[in-house]
Parts: C-alpha cells; sequence; structure tokens
C-alpha cells in the first residue's frame, strides 16, 4: 500500500491550539531519558533515528530539569523542533482502539473461589529469532517456541495450558476468580493485582505460546452474536456473561496465552513499564506498529467521532509512541492507553474509531528534509 507524508502547519491540525501537552510532554521526556542514559531505541521503517531525536530528547530534558515550563512553554518546543507530517494513502484509514492496565482480586493460594491463575514464563520458553523462517517443527508466524536439550517443539496453546501443561512447575503468580478476568489480562498484557493482604502489586507481558493472536470481538461478529458496529469490550464482557457455558470455548479459539513478570508499582498514578522500557503516561501513550514507528516519536491523533477523555469536545491529542501489541499492525494504527482500573476499561473499552494521524518528525530529520513542502 504507497504512504505517503503529507506535511501540515501546526496551526492547522484540528484541535493543536486546544489540546493541554503538558503530561505528553512528561511522557516524552521519559523516553528521552531512557534513550540517552540506557539504550537508543531501534528506528522502523519511516527512517527516524535516535540521531534524529537527540537534540530534541536533551533540550526537552534540559527544559524538564528547569522545573518552570508551562503549556506555552511545551507547545512553542514541539512547534520549534518538528514539523507535523499526515499520513496519507489513498487506501488508508486510520484506526485508533485503547486499552488499559485492568485491576483484578485475587489470591496467593489455589481455593473454591480462587481457581484461575496468572503464570510466570517457563524458563524453556524461547523466542523464535525469524517467525518468518522458524526452526524445523515450528509453524510460520510463531514468535515463541519450547527448547529442550537444544530441539524445538511447538508450545501448548491457551486450551491445553488451561487443562495443565504447565502443572507442578510452579509458574503461578496468583490466582483470579473469574477465567474471563484472566483472558482480558492477557488481552491487555497487563493487571494490577489485590489482595491477600499485601500492597498493590503489578503484573507484566514476559512472553506468549507464539500462536497468533485471535480476536473473540471478530468472532462474535461473524458469527452474528455481535453487530459490527456494536463492538466493544463491554459488549463481549456482556455476551461471555450471558453465556457462559460457550465463553470458555470462545475464549480458547484466542491460542495465544500470555505470560507475566511480577513489576513494583512505584506511582500509581502510571501505568505499568511497557515495550519502551519506560511506564506509560494515561491518556498519552500510544502502543504502534514498532516496525514502522520508532519508539518516543511524538504523534498528535485526531478523532473527529470520539469525546475526549477528560474534557467536553473530540479528541484531539498529543501522544507519545511508547507500546506496541499484535493487533496494532500499519501506520496509521494506534492503541491508546487509558490508565488503570474499571473507569480507564470503560473509556478503553469504546474506542474503535476512524483516525488521523499525525507524525511529528525532527526538523532536521532526513524525513523531515525529504517530504518537506
Amino acid at each position: 500500500m504507497p504512504l505517503s507524508l503529507r506535511r501540515w502547519e501546526f496551526s492547522r491540525l484540528p484541535g493543536w491550539a486546544e489540546d493541554s501537552p503538558a503530561a505528553a510532554f512528561d511522557a516524552f521526556c521519559r523516553s528521552a531519558r531512557r534513550a540517552l542514559e540506557t539504550a537508543p531505541y531501534k528506528p522502523g521503517s519511516l527512517g527516524l533515528t535516535h540521531g534524529d531525536f537527540e537534540p530534541a530528547f536533551k533540550a526537552a530534558l534540559a527544559l524538564k530539569d528547569r522545573g518552570s515550563a508551562d503549556e506555552t512553554t511545551i507547545r512553542a518546543f514541539f512547534e520549534d523542533r518538528f514539523y507535523p507530517f499526515e499520513l496519507c494513502s489513498d487506501d488508508l484509514r486510520g484506526l485508533v482502539t485503547g486499552y488499559y492496565e485492568p485491576e483484578i482480586e485475587v489470591c496467593d493460594e489455589p481455593g473454591e473461589k480462587f481457581r484461575y491463575p496468572f503464570l510466570r514464563k517457563p524458563e524453556h520458553l524461547v523466542k523464535v529469532p525469524d517467525p518468518a523462517r522458524p526452526p524445523p517443527g515450528i509453524p510460520e508466524g510463531h514468535a515463541y517456541m519450547l527448547e529442550r536439550d537444544g530441539r524445538f517443539e511447538v508450545c501448548p496453546d491457551r486450551r491445553e495450558i488451561e487443562a495443565g501443561a504447565f502443572d507442578g512447575m510452579g509458574l503461578e503468580i496468583a490466582w483470579a476468580s473469574s477465567r474471563v478476568d484472566v483472558f482480558f489480562a492477557h488481552v491487555q498484557g497487563c493487571a494490577r493485582l489485590h489482595g491477600s493482604g499485601r500492597p498493590v502489586r503489578r503484573i507484566t507481558y514476559d512472553g506468549k505460546s507464539g500462536h497468533p493472536f485471535t480476536g473473540i470481538g471478530r468472532l462474535l461478529v461473524n458469527a452474528g452474536e455481535i453487530a459490527a458496529d456494536e463492538i466493544s469490550m463491554a459488549s463481549i464482557r456482556a455476551w461471555l456473561a450471558r453465556h457462559p457455558g460457550r465463553a470458555d470455548e470462545l475464549m480458547r479459539q484466542n491460542r495465544s496465552f500470555i505470560f507475566f513478570r511480577e513489576a513494583d508499582v512505584d506511582d500509581l498514578r502510571l501505568g505499568p513499564v511497557a515495550a519502551a522500557k519506560v511506564p506509560l503516561e494515561p491518556g498519552r501513550s500510544m502502543a504502534v506498529d514498532k516496525h514502522i514507528h520508532t519508539f518516543g516519536t511524538p504523534i498528535f491523533v485526531s478523532v473527529p467521532d470520539l469525546e475526549d477523555f477528560d474534557a467536553p469536545g473530540p479528541f484531539a491529542r498529543l501522544m507519545v509512541a511508547q507500546d506496541t501489541g499484535t493487533a496494532i499492525v500499519g501506520p496509521a494504527r494506534g492503541d491508546l492507553f487509558a490508565g488503570s482500573g474499571p473507569q480507564a476499561g470503560d473509556k478503553a473499552g469504546a474506542i474503535n474509531n476512524r483516525a488521523s494521524f499525525f507524525v511529528l518528525a525532527p526538523k532536521s530529520s532526513d524525513l523531515a528534509r525529504r517530504t518537506a513542502s
């Protein structure tokens, strides 16, 4: 699909002047500090490199450290150092969805109520180096596999794992009372756990079975169970609650199974540390296709028929590329991180909208020089 980048002026971006970019600036600074002090981000196919961002990263941190940046100063920072480019194509229709960090009551020991475990990654689960050219015996497209004594095996899928494929290995982190809650934590790739008299703790993605992800919402639409224009996280949950005898079988159609690791909750306001290795900023961090976009890239997102998270009016926000996901494929595809807890879940579950994406490219980058009007 041919893709072009059309240069815009900030003054013409719908909603740019009304946006409050302070939280996006904070998110950008976290990526800047990580890229400068720990390791640069790998560039995506759009071609934005660490070298392109480095001057803006340093300037952002200097501004942050002075502690006096108001919204006017922050907006001027982005306008002075970046050009916005709309992702354009005759066939390209931008799409945004939403995700969040569920909060789930758990117990450290299994019981009559708490029967559904969150599992750690097995030690012998390894990444497939090139899913397009996997080792013999591993299907093409599988991202993970089991390695035993130098031999490779397909990892059990969701059905097999729920039937006990890894029982007795001590992989259980905690047990929940609802298989549906566990399933949606798998879909989100994270959760906050409450209970057992312990402080709030977090689990976050650490690997998967390797089987391709299958969205059960699409299965319900294809089966005529839910209308396409009514599909959402809330409508899927409602269907599962109404059909308990069919729920497990439907969820097992998504053969991808997620393994977690435990992580501290250093700041209850922020989300989990995600693919870009920084905590997610509620309402400002976005999952993108990492093969196309470079983590840390500011992207302005305009969604005319989506209500803004915090104010009346359409969604038009500066976001920062700080996560990725199996279903997030293509240049104009984003997954908005709505935050943690049930209210964030209500916001995230209702998002499935067409959108316009404007990548903010550093003015000195090759991409900006090639496409500047």
